[in-house]
């Protein structure tokens, strides 16, 4: 039976219509949490336990879950090769000057150890008034707590517990998108 058919025949015989609409945009798969935005790399998965996480910190100010804890927190992985990680990077500068008081920023840089100071070069360059840290070495080839983040910029957003809420891969994420995402955490 196809997907098609099974609506008629559950749309005629009572069943809701939202359980339909719902069975067709992913909702109760098995294989992974369920997509609620289609566009290419975003997912808000759903809500699991708070992440631990540390970063190595450029500038001595930690990048880690237990100082993230309280607030909302927006993390972009980034690479100093990359224009739209620098974009990304562009985006959370202009609104850590509005709500940084009320919302955590970091960037996670995916170098090399030997890279250090050029990564410390690009956060100076780029005026980052947050705390930058480089990843670790799982976490550059594609493991540890965030998942696969080595698709730059990979852009994830924290509720104040420590739980993921957003993951944009591959694209920049523009302050309106961001800003809707953390609205109500």
């Amino acid at each position: 039976m196809t997907i098609s058919s099974w609506v008629k025949r559950a749309t005629s015989s009572g069943v809701a219509v939202g359980l339909a609409a719902g069975l067709l945009v992913g909702c109760g798969r098995s294989n992974g949490p369920p997509l609620l935005d289609d566009r290419p790399g975003v997912s808000r998965a759903e809500v699991h336990a708070p992440i631990d996480f540390a970063f190595d910190s450029i500038d001595d100010r930690p990048v880690t879950s237990e100082a993230t804890r309280g607030k909302p927190t927006v993390i972009a992985f980034v690479n100093t090769g990359s224009l739209p990680a620098q974009a990304q990077v562009d985006f959370l500068v202009v609104m850590a000057r509005h709500d940084a008081d009320k919302v955590n920023y970091a960037i996670v840089a995916l170098e090399a150890r030997e890279n250090r100071e050029i990564v410390e070069l690009y956060r100076k360059a780029l005026s980052i008034p947050f705390p930058v840290a480089l990843a670790d070495e799982t976490t550059t080839a594609g493991g540890g707590p965030f998942g696969d983040v080595t698709t730059v910029p990979a852009t994830v957003i924290l509720d104040r517990a420590g739980r993921i809420v957003l993951r944009v891969a591959g694209r920049v994420v523009k302050s309106d998108e961001l800003r809707g995402a953390l609205s109500g955490l």
